[in-house]
């Protein structure tokens, strides 16, 4: 089956959201004024609802599960919640983390049958005393909590499944529909940050593989005096470096949100595991993959860098969202 979403343009998609303005200029943006919603790829549906959130004085934690919620119930994006593509088994298993100002911070990973797994990943930050819960734990933990089990698997997904059966070939798709797990960040009216991250993981990967999206400090961090960072792509390279964290920590120690990101991708793309733009076991090249990085601080500048051309991100503030193209490693 082929995704209708890869047909829309940059033209169409604006008549469908007159606010929405996009642009390919790749130097940072600075927003110092206001509640601000910036999520990984083209997301405005997903940042709407943030920014309802933040409009009515909301916080940050509540804009970015509601704006995570939208791709996890849209059936067309086949990289997270409900239509998500299944693993090799024809499973549709989902991971997701949420992280607040305080530092409150909950994730669900190998999560079946529950669509908002964003939710139950607050519901264990809010009202358990773990950080994480897995599998079938997660499962009757979100059922205690008052979640509907439903199939997650639509007919259009379980057909390309069934059509990737007939060779069962697996290669990770660079910037696959132009979309990939969400990760979101959002700075409320009060300064306070908080994000979300959540994703169905890749495509006809192994049963029970779990990625970086779930991984606080991989996937998603947040500091609220500092600021907060998120990673989509192929999260085995992400996990290796923390991404997220490392992110984080750079704007710490004086770097700007951009030079973060840049930092992290280098990091990545010229580590022991990668040698010559090759994997040192073998098993690829940096042509194969893809890895986006996106952070803000507390100045509201936003910074964001890729391995490949191809990632674009979200920013919305005070009515206003723009789709920004991500500058890249491989096109120095």
């Amino acid at each position: 089956m082929v995704n209708r979403r890869r047909f829309l343009t940059l033209s169409s998609l604006s008549g469908l959201f007159p606010s929405l303005a996009f642009t390919t200029q790749s130097k940072p943006l600075s927003y110092a004024s206001g509640p601000l919603v910036v999520s990984t790829w083209n997301q405005p549906k997903a940042n709407a609802a943030a920014e309802a959130v933040l409009s009515r004085g909301g916080r940050a934690l509540d804009a970015v599960e509601a704006g995570a919620r939208v791709p996890e119930a849209d059936p067309n994006d086949t990289s997270v919640g409900y239509g998500g593509l299944p693993d090799r088994d024809g499973r549709v298993t989902l991971d997701a983390c949420i992280m607040d100002e305080r530092g409150n911070c909950g994730s669900v990973t190998y999560l079946e049958h529950i669509m908002h797994a964003i939710s139950v990943a607050r519901a264990v930050m809010e009202k358990t005393p773990h950080v994480m819960i897995s599998g079938e734990g997660a499962l009757k933990f979100a059922l205690s909590q008052g979640f509907k089990k439903e199939n997650l698997l639509t007919k259009s997904s379980e057909a390309a499944w069934r059509e990737w059966m007939k060779t069962a070939k697996y290669k990770p798709q660079v910037n696959i529909e132009r979309h990939d797990t969400i990760g979101m960040l959002a700075m409320d009216t009060k300064g306070d940050f908080s994000g979300a991250c959540t994703t169905s993981g890749l495509a006809y990967k192994m049963n029970g593989r779990v990625g970086d999206s779930p991984i606080i400090g991989s996937g998603l961090f947040v500091d609220n005096t500092i600021g907060a960072a998120c990673a989509t792509g192929l999260g085995e390279l992400v996990m290796r470096t923390c991404g997220s964290f490392l992110a984080v920590e750079l704007m710490r120690q004086g770097k700007t949100p951009q030079q973060a990101c840049e930092e992290v991708i280098n990091r990545i793309v010229k580590g022991p595991s990668i040698k010559d733009g090759k994997y040192v076991d073998g098993q690829g090249n940096l042509n194969d993959v893809q890895v986006g990085v996106l952070a803000v601080n507390r100045q509201g500048e936003i910074g964001a860098y890729s391995i490949q051309t191809g990632f674009n991100y979200t920013v919305s503030q005070n009515g206003r969202t723009e789709v920004r193209e991500a500058k890249s490693f491989l096109s120095k």
